[in-house]
């Protein structure tokens, strides 16, 4: 298994990156902190993974934008989210939808429809493809050490989180019980 996942989870890496791949990235970062992946390796590969699909659906949207949205209208309602969220906050979108549920994908092609020049949008995608890249894979290998250094503590843990939601459960029951009940 050790060596499937040292050969074919860099290109796993490579094509997860490419679409909303957060859970692979994800998974890679934990792989990483298992001694599975490098975890330079694959904060490279996830960024340039990024970087290639989100500059060419840039250029989509900026060439076939409203072909796309004809052709797919289903995304139209994304993408007209996307436009707003972009004329509200223009720099600050553009560094920050890979985090934007729902839209990650229409974004870069409703950045392309809306004007932007090339060259403004390949500066914040190349700045927002390495924040995005060093978080994500980070933040997988971080809960690799989270939960793998600490199995030992799991059971407490799982002990802790069993009796809070018993105990948020019973207040829930509680409380709504008391509204029901008649004033006297």
């Amino acid at each position: 298994m050790q060596e499937f996942i040292q050969t074919w989870g860099y290109v796993a890496v490579f094509l997860g990156s490419l679409i909303e791949g957060e859970s692979v990235i994800l998974t890679a970062g934990f792989l990483a902190h298992q001694g599975y992946l490098s975890l330079p390796k694959i904060i490279m590969i996830s960024f340039i993974g990024t970087l290639i699909a989100d500059q060419l659906l840039y250029f989509l949207g900026r060439s076939y934008g409203e072909r796309v949205l004809d052709k797919f209208p289903k995304l139209r309602e994304k993408a007209e989210r996307a436009f707003k969220l972009l004329h509200k906050w223009d720099a600050i979108f553009m560094m920050s939808f890979r985090f934007i549920y729902g839209i990650r994908i229409i974004s870069p092609v409703v950045i392309g429809m809306s004007g932007i020049p090339p060259k403004r949008f390949a500066i914040y995608n190349v700045l927002a493809a390495a924040v995005w890249a060093i978080l994500s894979c980070s933040a997988g290998y971080f809960l690799g050490h989270l939960f793998m250094d600490q199995l030992d503590q799991m059971p407490k843990i799982i002990l802790g989180m069993a009796i809070g939601a018993g105990a948020v459960i019973y207040l829930y029951f509680h409380f709504r019980k008391k509204k029901s009940l008649p004033k006297v």
